[in-house]
């Protein structure tokens, strides 16, 4: 605002003393006489004229200093303008800062959920593989006596005849048939039957070797796959069975016995698991016809076993 009224106070000067200089050219030297001493009248107007431009000088002056009296705010300025880069700078690398912050947290949130997704993961493998477990047992044990299920008998001869083959390892099998069965099931229920069934499973557990294999074949007829046993061996055992059998205690209260059929290898057939448990079926089909409750191996029916086995007799 000073500058202005500077300047406009400056132009009106010179305005004024051009005025005056036209004045005196028109007004004043027509009238005066001539040859007159006094000052001459173009020293006034080379006065008012430097007058003038002493005016225009200084105006022009002035207008070339205004700039000039400004520079010290910019130059206390300029400082701050140089320093707004460095404060820009300074955000972005705050920004970047606090970014780089948040991703770090948000990586520990995620390691965090995948460790938490990995322990669930890891808890259902455990579940799955519990289940697994108890599937597999299922389906290889018998649900009413806890022994092995004739599947798994299966697979353990099939494994015993390959190594019977490769080592000539002796093995035998026994199948045994409660004599009778029938009659207490129908006479004291299928509750006293399955009782008895469970018995019989831990009297064979208990004489047994803990390599042999036990198993429910099917109905009342109980199957045990005797490792490193010869037919020598599997006949001691069995008669050993059919002794406890004859004087064990049962909840019924009734007499039970067995008639048991033997088969070994290499003695009584080739070297096949189908072949085992049918000589050892038709030894055991004999010992029923001979009277039950007694033991006979395959040799002894062996001539007799073209015909095959006839009607299971109870």
């Amino acid at each position: 605002m000073t500058a202005r009224i500077a300047t406009a106070l400056a132009a009106a000067s010179i305005v004024l003393l051009l005025i005056l200089v036209y004045a005196l050219e028109a007004y004043v030297r027509p009238v005066l006489p001539a040859g007159r001493s006094a000052v001459p009248l173009e020293w006034l107007e080379a006065v008012l004229l430097a007058t003038a431009l002493l005016t225009a000088i200084s105006w022009r002056v002035a207008r070339g200093r205004g700039p000039a009296r400004r520079r010290p705010p910019e130059i206390v300025t300029a400082p701050v303008a140089a320093e707004a880069p460095m404060a820009e700078r300074s955000d972005d690398i705050g920004s970047l800062m606090g970014a780089f912050s948040r991703m770090l947290t948000t990586i520990e949130e995620q390691a965090t959920e995948i460790n938490q997704f990995c322990q669930r993961l890891d808890s259902a493998y455990q579940e799955v593989e519990s289940t697994n477990a108890r599937l597999k047992e299922f389906s290889f044990k018998d649900e009413v006596t806890g022994l092995y299920n004739r599947r798994f008998f299966s697979i353990r001869l099939e494994e015993e005849v390959s190594r019977y083959r490769r080592f000539n390892h002796p093995v035998s099998v026994l199948l045994l048939d409660l004599d009778g069965f029938k009659a207490i099931n129908d006479e004291l229920g299928h509750a006293a039957g399955d009782e008895t069934l469970r018995d019989m499973g831990d009297i064979l557990l208990r004489y047994s070797r803990g390599i042999n294999v036990i198993c429910r074949y099917g109905g009342d007829e109980f199957a045990v796959l005797l490792v490193e046993t010869s037919k020598a061996g599997a006949r001691l055992y069995a008669d050993r069975i059919r002794q406890v059998l004859g004087t064990h205690p049962f909840a019924h209260g009734r007499p039970l016995t067995a008639s048991f059929g033997i088969a070994s290898l290499p003695e009584d057939v080739n070297p096949a698991a189908e072949d085992v448990i049918r000589a050892a079926d038709e030894a055991l089909y004999a010992a029923k016809r001979a009277g039950k409750n007694r033991v006979s191996v395959y040799e002894d029916v062996a001539p007799a076993a073209g015909a095959g086995p006839q009607a299971r007799l109870p």
